[in-house]
């Protein structure tokens, strides 16, 4: 598999897949820049009377609900839709799920249109799955990792999604496999908006990808790595980010099947 998830990478940079956002404030300079590390076209637009030209012309959409209002929520909805309709990947990021009923309103309202990849931490995804129906009497408790699982396999069942499950571990779930990435460094958690993007970077690798379950592992793979690689020479979370950036750019083919760390279930 691991050949696999190296030509996912390549493919990235050979087709340069343009990604339209519509993200949050605090983390679009940072998604913009990892999306053109690995090779991808960034664009961060959520202007409602562009939405539907923007969708049709990018080859991915990336939702992310973090510093969401009542204009960007229309805006999201509008794209949710289109992307839908017309068949291209989209990836939802549920920043923030359960934390107020505007967000799960709307997170609700985005589900109606099926993203090819959600991307949360376990507690987003557990929140996303109990905001839409109460699944099971594990998922009420404390956000352990395998009661993120049974949410996220409520998610696949119900919306047909790849589910990525970000955390120490990162799990990739669809309809028949589970896959455990064991890549990254605890350091990267204290770096914003990594989280933010991991999604934009799943976006890309879905695009070119018909496998959206390995091209979502490949894409969480590539970042761990470039984590994991980035933190040697960094004095903390400000030097980890930009060599993040430089290793998402540069990681060879050597370094890369040196330190990847997935299993298969």
């Amino acid at each position: 598999m691991e050949n696999n998830l190296w030509n996912y990478i390549q493919s990235v940079k050979n087709q340069s897949p343009l990604v339209h956002n519509i993200t949050n404030f605090v983390v679009m300079n940072n998604t913009a820049n990892a999306l053109l590390a690995v090779g991808a076209s960034p664009i961060m637009s959520h202007a409602k009377s562009e939405i539907k030209d923007m969708v049709s012309i990018s080859n991915a959409v990336v939702i992310n609900i973090g510093t969401l209002d009542e204009y960007w929520s229309d805006s999201m909805l509008i794209a949710a839709e289109e992307a839908h309709h017309t068949k291209k990947t989209w990836v939802l990021d549920p920043v923030g799920a359960g934390a107020t009923a505007f967000r799960d309103e709307i997170l609700s309202k985005l589900l109606e249109f099926k993203p090819t990849v959600i991307r949360g931490n376990a507690s987003e995804i557990i929140a996303l799955a109990k905001a839409n129906k109460t699944i099971t009497k594990g998922v009420d408790s404390t956000a352990e990792s395998n009661e993120a699982i049974t949410a996220a396999k409520y998610l696949v069942e119900n919306f047909q999604s790849v589910v990525c499950i970000s955390g120490a571990t990162d799990i990739i779930i669809d309809d028949k496999e589970m896959y455990f990435v064991e890549n990254g460094h605890p350091l990267m958690t204290k770096v914003t908006g990594l989280g933010c993007s991991a999604s934009a970077i799943v976006g890309a690798f879905a695009s070119i990808a018909e496998n959206k379950t390995e091209s979502t592992v490949a894409a969480m793979v590539l970042l761990g790595i470039a984590g994991e690689l980035a933190e040697k020479n960094s004095a903390g979370p400000g030097s980890l980010q930009m060599n993040i950036l430089d290793k998402l750019y540069n990681i060879s083919e050597q370094e890369f099947f040196e330190n990847v760390k997935v299993s298969k279930k």
